[in-house]
């Protein structure tokens, strides 16, 4: 898909009649929405505000989002590294939670000089690829409990990809310092990382333009940029039903049982 396809393709007016509710539709269905007039950080608050219960953690101002911006005090700080300029690989926003929040919105404020481009992964289709790959014992191997260690000290035992009871399946991910993996996973790792950059999309924001995801769905990511580039964020729990994750994609051969062993955190 070409860059600004994804944006154009989940567009909607947010200030039109009935628009919240036709927002928390498409988020059950596609897990994301496209956004523009978001001009002031009131206008975003005001949003925010509208759609989610806003949660504030470590970095939020006193409203509760967060500016997103290069920080030079905060340079190769293990977690820190969305306050940087650099690459930041496909992740699940505040991944070491016993649970993530699950809707982040992101609207530009002031775009890079150069780069800065946001990148999305469908975690279904990551999840489709995952399944094809050696008979489905990729994906069998990530849905194993407690293979995965988000965070610092006060992170979370987890897994990439967690089944639910009606059949939906969640995915979450990190890939830098604060991740640590399973004997068990770490064989694939490779597998994992190349599935979640294959299905990357390319979104670069304007100003007052911005996505709202579903993050146990959607992967998000971002280019290395040069120049002050200025974001607002807002992490919360939404204000509507909202089922877990996706509807996985049926692989397209049939997937023998497998039982390998599940290796855990101690």
């Amino acid at each position: 898909m070409r860059p600004g396809d994804l944006f154009a393709a989940h567009f909607l007016d947010h200030k039109a009649a009935g628009a919240s509710a036709e927002i928390a539709d498409q988020l059950r269905e596609d897990g994301l929405v496209t956004l523009d007039q978001l001009a002031t950080r009131n206008d975003v608050l005001a949003f925010a505000s509208r759609i989610m219960t806003i949660s504030a953690h470590r970095d939020s101002d006193s409203d509760g989002l967060t500016t997103i911006r290069c920080i030079p005090r905060h340079a190769g700080r293990p977690g820190y590294a969305g306050l940087g300029n650099g690459e930041l690989a496909p992740h699940t926003e505040r991944s070491g939670l016993p649970y993530p929040p699950r809707l982040m919105l992101l609207v530009c404020s002031r775009p890079a000089d150069r780069g800065g481009e946001c990148l999305l992964s469908d975690g279904r289709r990551v999840h489709a690829d995952l399944l094809e790959q050696q008979a489905g014992e990729v994906a069998d191997v990530l849905s194993k409990p407690r293979t995965a260690y988000f965070g610092a000290g006060d992170g979370h035992a987890t897994q990439v990809l967690t089944p639910h009871r009606d059949g939906r399946m969640s995915i979450r991910l990190r890939l830098d310092a604060l991740a640590r993996w399973s004997p068990l996973v770490q064989p694939h790792l490779p597998r994992l990382q190349t599935a979640a950059l294959r299905h990357q999309q390319s979104i670069r924001l304007e100003p007052g333009q911005a996505y709202l995801l579903d993050n146990e769905r959607w992967l998000h990511a971002r280019t290395a940029f040069v120049g002050d580039r200025v974001h607002l964020r807002a992490l919360g729990v939404p204000r509507f039903a909202l089922p877990h994750g996706f509807i996985p994609t049926l692989p397209s051969t049939p997937r023998p049982t497998t039982h390998t062993e599940v290796l855990s955190w101690a």
